[in-house]
């Protein structure tokens, strides 16, 4: 077993003073601080409202609430044993975790990583596909291995020509048919949709040799099985590797980090079979082939829930929602669209973003003056437990297994069947809201980050705030709860958005995630407007118990010790950047 060293955050006390360098203005300001450390923990209560028989209320049927307590469900011990990398042991918010630490110097460990392997095949050329292909083609050929790597397609895929400009070829042997690839391969990366998985495991399975190795990047095939009642054949192990982004972003700072070491998106990666023992190891070297900064540890299951809800959530879904109803709430009260879209789109996607990157979401809370801090406490408590509604209901309807049907089923539909249409996704980008986003953009000087707006900045930090609440009641580890709530939103997303704007990442990204936030987003829309700005509207007091527990919640310190674990770099998106699906952009011309 490797070395395992240990490491934790210094927290300072809680008198140490918070420097406010940010402005609430739409210049780009100073992100030269340290992280901001939570204060003191102050005892978590549980909140008796008065019964919400006036339209004063905030609309919800409970009376009683709790205010952002401490974890009830222990999370499930992640520990691993790897014999070719070290561990690290981390500790956030008074967890013990593992994780292994990434970067270039490791690549000479990949060989020894995948012993016993001759050929990776990697299945799909969508979201994921290009980016790991590419990564674990130059990762191996810098570590002097003869391993190959062979995307598999299915005839007659328009996605050929793409992976042949990427360098893999029918003549070198790295390009073919998706089953003969599969049958040949050690090493099965499975990475076509979502719904595509659920339509063919079966033939998958038959092609694949026994004691090889697939590889998921997503749990949610083992979310359709379950629904069944049914598990992978036991004559193969079952690994997933999964980055915490899209995959332009996993390429994007895969190939920025090529001089400095390294640098890449976070990943988790989770053991679900293994029938020799190597199953750990090479999971371990394929995130490390990825570029990932560091890799912790998951189940499939715990990954397939917190990754389809997050998507759902604040990584797509509800940001859509949120950003389109405070739009149409600005300019209803006069303020002109061009910005109000800075003051939604631009400051989420933007400054807010950068600022919890490289600080942490307090230091959002104490960049404004003191009157800007009310109004963003007035949006916070009335947009949380709107938000936590519709983010338990979605949590729920994931863990059920009903969401992941809908997936399956919206698949479908995308083709003529039973005698009616095909129904495929249509754009979301040619409303008015999307076309003033173009024309903001067009005129945005190079670095703008957007203004600092205190009622969008609570209302998005009440959002990520309840998801982290949701996924800590439900027994998610930190490292989890905190890549899938905060680092995959600011560091890899929104970055995307603020090139290119929310709806053009609603219309592009996987297919599950672009489902899911047609179908979640206008629910945090409509809540957000009938209960939240409601309450606002009302007048009704600000709920102190949630601003002070907010301010005081472990997972601030949890944040400050993942940061120390963050890209080496911020990735950089220029506004052109296409990170259109190829299949998409084939459909499009």
């Amino acid at each position: 077993m490797a070395a395992t060293t240990s490491f934790a955050a210094s927290v300072p006390s809680a008198s140490s003073s918070l420097s406010k360098t940010l402005k609430s203005d739409s210049k780009s300001p100073s992100l030269n601080l340290g992280f901001l450390s939570s204060k003191a923990f102050k005892p978590l209560r549980a909140r008796v409202l008065p019964p919400c028989d006036n339209v004063g209320g905030t609309g919800s049927a409970l009376a009683a609430r709790m205010v952002s307590t401490p974890l009830i469900k222990t999370p499930v011990p992640l520990d691993f044993e790897t014999s070719v990398f070290k561990k690290e042991k981390v500790s956030l918010a008074g967890h013990d975790e593992y994780i292994v630490r990434g970067g270039r110097d490791l690549f000479h460990f990949l060989p020894d990583a995948f012993k016993g392997i001759k050929q990776i095949g990697v299945i799909g050329w969508g979201s994921q596909g290009p980016a790991q292909a590419q990564n674990l083609r130059d990762s191996l050929v810098e570590a002097k291995s003869d391993i190959v790597v062979k995307v598999g397609l299915r005839k007659g895929s328009k996605s050929f020509a793409e992976a042949r400009a990427a360098g893999f070829t029918e003549e070198t042997g790295t390009l073919g048919d998706i089953y003969e690839t599969i049958s040949s391969s050690d090493l099965v990366m499975l990475l076509i949709s979502d719904s595509a998985q659920a339509d063919n495991y079966e033939k998958i399975f038959s092609h694949m040799k026994p004691n090889s190795i697939l590889g998921l990047s997503h749990g949610f095939l083992l979310g359709h099985l379950q629904s069944f009642g049914l598990d992978f054949p036991k004559n193969i192990s079952v690994i997933a590797v999964c980055p915490k982004g899209m995959g332009p972003s996993v390429r994007r700072l895969y190939v920025q980090g090529k001089e400095i070491n390294g640098a890449g998106i976070n990943s988790s990666f989770a053991v679900h079979q293994d029938v020799d023992g190597r199953a750990t190891d090479v999971a371990l070297g394929w995130s490390v082939a990825l570029g990932s900064p560091f890799t912790f540890a998951t189940t499939l299951e715990q990954e397939y829930k917190s990754d389809i809800f997050g998507e759902r959530g604040i990584l797509l879904g509800a940001v859509h929602g949120i950003v389109e109803c405070l739009f149409r709430r600005y300019t209803e009260n006069g303020m002109s669209e061009e910005l109000a879209y800075k003051n939604t789109v631009e400051s989420i996607t933007g400054i807010i973003s950068k600022t919890i990157s490289t600080q942490g979401m307090l230091a959002v809370y104490n960049a404004f003056s003191e009157e800007e801090k009310k109004e963003f406490e007035t949006a916070y408590s009335a947009s949380f437990y709107p938000c936590m509604d519709i983010l338990y209901e979605c949590y729920e309807d994931v863990a059920s297994g009903s969401e992941i049907r809908s997936v399956v089923l919206a698949g479908r539909r995308f083709y003529e069947k039973d005698g009616l249409p095909a129904f495929p996704m249509g754009k979301i980008d040619q409303t008015r809201m999307w076309k003033v986003g173009e024309k903001v953009r067009s005129v945005r000087p190079p670095g703008d980050l957007g203004p600092l707006y205190p009622f969008t900045a609570g209302v998005y930090v009440a959002l990520m705030m309840a998801q982290i609440e949701i996924l800590r009641k439900k027994g998610h580890s930190y490292s989890e709860i905190i890549n899938e709530s905060v680092i995959e939103s600011v560091d890899s997303l929104n970055p995307f958005m603020h090139a290119r704007g929310v709806s053009f990442m609603v219309d592009n990204c996987s297919t599950t995630a672009r489902l899911g936030s047609r179908k979640w987003a206008p629910r945090f829309d409509y809540i957000i407007t009938q209960q939240a700005l409601v309450a606002v509207d009302n007048g009704v007091p600000i709920n102190r118990d949630l601003i002070s527990n907010f301010l005081s919640d472990p997972v601030h310190g949890a944040i400050e010790v993942c940061a120390q674990l963050r890209p080496t770099l911020d990735i950089s998106v220029p506004p052109d950047a296409d990170f259109v699906r190829p299949e998409l952009r084939q459909s499009s011309h």
